[in-house]
């Protein structure tokens, strides 16, 4: 198709060029010099001068005589056209035979006369393919104006993925089964009375296969799959969007049964009138034309319409009511037994070594997201090729996980002795509240390399995953979190900013225990409102909800969880102060320290992980 464009674009030029040679080619003579002789003047040439190339072409009235004349060394064209009479052409022809000039006689009622013709139709033809390519370019951009309003949805035939290619998602897959059914055989629904759902939303942090689940759904059903995203709606235009959402689903009855995917849907979805300064009337049109197609949709009517977001408190509450997405599934991040089968899934077409264990890595890798596991393979895959390796081996593995978590190693980065062993405390002070709190996270790795914007890193998770977290778990990692901090306070006898981002996250864990957990003196209460990210018009002006004198309690009650683990840090750091330095000048050495590495140093056992 572009190929084809390209093309177009040169067709002026062509035909211009054309012009310019059909001018050039058919008025040559005009282009050189060229002399007008009468009869007189013909005779006086051909006795003095000397002459080539001569052509007389015979008419019934006249004689047309063409040729070259060399003057003073220079060759000049000529034309002499003079009565056909018999006493004259005689003359003429004995003349120019006595000089020895080589005649070439043509008939002009011989001549070529479609040559004649075409010379005579050619600017003409030029003229009008010049009209019609104009004309044909604003038709196609008249036509181009009119598709503006035509559904974006791309259609897919024959999907190839099934539900053996999404893992870690049973129930979610359990919950689409009848939806399968449905679509292989809808009359079995209407035959009980039953009303399959129309609309399915599915909900979860980005990455967990939100999409990849709707095409499983639709190959296994072997049904068309419409796909589109929300934002493939809205355009600048009032209206368009809204032409859009009505031709989608005029094509789908024609293709059904069939499911509509819209990815993104808070992109078209979001709360109507919820906004700084008004409303926008293109997405608000769009999303009043999906609610009303939805509502045209005839119970088993063989349409399925599934959604997907990250952000389900923005969306309109018109859209979530039941008989249009009747149904809603959370697809969370994996469990370890979930991640594990994902990494199996990823792993088909890569080649591993033997010792490879897709369980202990699924333990060391919480909160990872489908596509984060995806990634970290594909990442273990490169290294592997870039150390030339013919199988991925756990030295890959480890590097692509930190890769994903921190960033590639700046190897290149030179520290300072007394920079890098500061480094080495902290980084320290983080593992000794690992290895000697209980409840807390248990340590897999450290390392004083630099990665991303940290100048090191201390690998720990949890020795068993919870669903709930108790208040002595958060307490666990908010003490965890200042073991950097305090080791440097109580061993070099000076803080640095290295424990920037831990204050961060211990402070945002304590605000959280305070106002949202009711895990503090202040009670069960929940002093704010959990809505994630800013929603213009409806979350920006947040209204406080409580007196100042209790503000000053929060604060208060803030400070003193960060002053408890803060003291607790501290009073175990000093109590292992020979394990701390054991550690220290481990890392000073070797830089990067496992779990088996530590346990094997402070000669304590190995932390047993159950497959």
């Amino acid at each position: 198709m572009q190929k084809r464009q390209r093309i177009e674009n040169y067709i002026p030029y062509i035909i211009i060029v054309m012009a310019i040679f059909f001018v050039y080619f058919f008025n040559g003579d005009t282009a050189s010099k060229n002399e007008e002789y009468n009869y007189r003047t013909l005779q006086t040439a051909i006795e003095k001068e000397k002459m080539k190339d001569v052509s007389v072409i015979v008419n019934n009235v006249v004689l047309t005589v063409k040729g070259t004349v060399i003057k003073n060394g220079e060759e000049i064209k000529f034309t002499a056209i003079i009565p056909n009479t018999e006493q004259i052409t005689n003359q003429l022809m004995d003349t120019l035979a006595s000089k020895g000039v080589d005649i070439k006689t043509e008939d002009a009622n011989e001549r070529n006369v479609l040559l004649d013709m075409v010379i005579s139709v050619m600017p003409y033809v030029l003229m009008i393919g010049v009209g019609y390519y104009f004309l044909s370019k604003s038709s196609n951009a008249a036509n181009k104006s009119m598709e503006f309003g035509k559904s974006r949805a791309r259609l897919e035939d024959n999907i190839k993925v099934k539900f053996t290619d999404v893992a870690g998602a049973d129930e979610e897959k359990f919950e689409m089964q009848e939806l399968i059914d449905y679509l292989k055989n809808p009359r079995k629904y209407a035959k009980m009375g039953a009303r399959i759902p129309k609309g399915v939303l599915l909900v979860g942090p980005p990455g967990t296969g939100k999409t990849l689940l709707a095409r499983a759904v639709a190959g296994e059903a072997d049904v068309p799959f419409y796909s589109i995203s929300g934002s493939d709606f809205v355009e600048m235009f009032v209206g368009v969007g809204a032409s859009r959402v009505r031709k989608m689903f005029e094509q789908a009855k024609k293709t059904s049964p069939c499911i509509i995917f819209l990815d993104e849907i808070d992109a078209v979805g979001r709360e109507r009138g919820a906004g700084l300064g008004g409303g926008n009337d293109e997405r608000e049109q769009t999303l009043n034309q999906l609610l009303v197609e939805m509502d045209g949709i005839n119970d088993n009517e063989g349409i399925l319409i599934i959604a997907a977001t990250n952000r389900p408190d923005v969306l309109d509450p018109a859209i979530l009511r039941p008989g249009r997405f009747d149904r809603q599934i959370v697809v969370n991040l994996p469990d370890r037994k979930g991640r594990k089968e994902i990494f199996e899934v990823h792993a088909r077409n890569k080649h591993f070594a033997s010792e490879i264990d897709f369980d202990l890595i699924a333990q060391r890798t919480p909160g990872f997201s489908g596509a984060d596991i995806e990634n970290v393979l594909n990442e273990a895959a490169i290294l592997a090729v870039r150390e030339d390796k013919k199988e991925i081996g756990t030295d890959e593995i480890d590097e692509a996980i930190d890769r994903v978590l921190m960033g590639p190693a700046k190897k290149s980065r030179l520290y300072s002795p007394d920079e890098k062993r500061r480094v080495a405390i902290h980084e320290a002070g983080h593992t000794i509240i690992g290895l000697f709190l209980p409840g807390s996270n248990v340590v897999r790795k450290v390392t004083i390399i630099p990665r991303g914007m940290a100048g090191g890193y201390n690998m720990m998770t949890p020795e068993e995953e919870k669903f709930l977290k108790t208040k002595t778990d958060l307490m666990s990692h908010i003490t965890s979190y200042m073991g950097g901090r305090v080791s440097e306070e109580v061993n070099l006898g000076e803080i640095s900013t290295g424990a920037h981002n831990d204050i961060q996250e211990a402070t945002k864990i304590a605000r959280a225990m305070v106002l949202e957990y009711g895990m503090s003196k202040l009670g069960p209460i929940q002093y704010q409102n959990v809505t994630g990210n800013v929603f213009l018009g409806r979350d920006y002006i947040n209204q406080q909800n409580y007196s100042s004198e209790v503000a000053y309690e929060i604060d208060k009650e803030v400070r003193d969880i960060i002053d408890t683990a803060y003291n607790k840090a501290k009073e175990i750091v000093k109590k292992h102060t020979k394990e701390l330095f054991v550690i220290v000048e481990a890392l000073m050495e070797r830089e990067t320290l496992t779990a088996e590495d530590i346990s094997e140093l402070l000669g304590m056992p190995v932390v047993v992980e159950e497959s």
